[in-house]
C-alpha cells in the first residue's frame, strides 16, 4: 500500500464474517470506524471485532430503523444508553428525506436523546447521517453542546453550501467517498472541506449479504483520495498523511 489508510464511516457488521474482514483491511493497511444501525448489530459488531486493533465500532442507531411508538422506545432507550458507555458512536442522525421524513417527529427526539448522552460524557467520536436536514442535526449538536470536548464527523454530506460553512466553523469533520465524490456538488464540497477536516470514507457494505472483499475497501479509499487530491490540486502523498493524521487522531491509533 502507498499509504496508511482509514475508512471512516463503513459497515463491517454487514459482512457474514466482519472479524475475517477486518483482518483483510489489517493486512491491507487500513484502519476502520465501522458504524452500526441498531443497538442489536451494535452488541454484535462489538463482540466479534473487539480482537481486532485496526476497527473502532459505533454503537449507532440510524434514523431509517427509528420507530414510532414503543418497539421504537425500547430501541432508543439501548442506543442511548449504548451510546453513553462507549467512545465511538455511530451511524446516528436524521434523514428527513421524502422516503423517511413520515418518522421525523421520533428521529429528532431519538437523536436529541443519544445528543445528550454523549455531551454528558463527552470524549465522544460520532458518524452522523444529515440527509435534508443538516441544519436540524447541527442545531441539535448546539444546543446538547455535543461539539464541545467531542468529535462530529458528517458522512456522506449533501446539505447546502451553507450548512457545510456552518458545519466547518463549528469544527465538523467530514467523511467523503466514491458515492459523495458522484456528484457535481459533492466534487465541489471535497474542494470546500478544510484539509484538517478531510477524512475518506466507502459506507460499505451497503447492506447485509454482499461480501466486499477487503482489497476492494482500499482500492474505492485510493480512488477517492486521488479524486480529493486531483480536485483539490494537492500532491496524493501529502494529503494521504495529513488525512491519515486525522484520522489516527479521531481514533487513538
Amino acid at each position: 500500500m502507498r499509504h496508511r489508510l482509514f475508512d471512516m464511516h463503513c459497515h463491517l457488521d454487514f459482512d457474514a464474517d466482519p472479524r475475517a474482514l477486518a483482518d483483510g483491511l489489517a493486512a491491507c493497511g487500513t484502519g476502520a470506524f465501522s458504524t452500526t444501525v441498531t443497538p442489536a448489530g451494535f452488541d454484535r459488531a462489538a463482540r466479534l471485532l473487539a480482537p481486532c486493533p485496526n476497527v473502532c465500532v459505533g454503537a449507532g442507531l440510524h434514523p431509517w430503523w427509528v420507530e414510532e411508538g414503543p418497539a421504537g422506545e425500547a430501541a432508543v432507550e439501548r442506543a442511548v444508553a449504548n451510546a453513553a458507555a462507549s467512545r465511538y458512536v455511530g451511524e446516528v442522525g436524521l434523514d428527513f428525506g421524502l422516503k423517511h421524513v413520515a418518522t421525523r417527529g421520533a428521529q429528532v427526539a431519538a437523536f436529541d436523546r443519544i445528543a445528550a448522552a454523549c455531551a454528558a460524557e463527552g470524549g465522544k467520536v460520532l458518524s452522523i447521517h444529515a440527509v435534508r436536514s443538516a441544519g436540524t442535526v447541527l442545531d441539535v449538536l448546539e444546543r446538547y453542546g455535543v461539539l464541545v470536548g467531542s468529535a462530529c464527523i458528517l458522512h456522506w454530506f449533501s446539505g447546502t453550501s451553507d450548512e457545510l460553512q456552518r458545519a466547518a466553523k463549528l469544527g465538523c469533520f467530514f467523511s467523503v467517498g466514491p458515492h459523495m465524490l458522484a456528484s457535481k456538488r459533492g466534487r465541489a464540497y471535497a474542494q470546500a472541506i478544510p484539509r484538517d477536516r478531510l477524512l475518506l470514507e466507502t459506507d460499505e457494505p451497503p447492506e447485509a449479504g454482499p461480501v466486499v472483499p477487503a482489497g476492494e475497501f482500499a482500492r474505492l479509499l485510493e480512488g477517492a483520495l486521488d479524486e480529493i487530491a486531483r480536485l483539490r490540486r494537492e500532491d496524493p502523498e501529502a494529503l494521504a498523511e495529513r488525512i491519515a493524521h486525522t484520522s489516527r487522531d479521531l481514533l487513538g491509533r
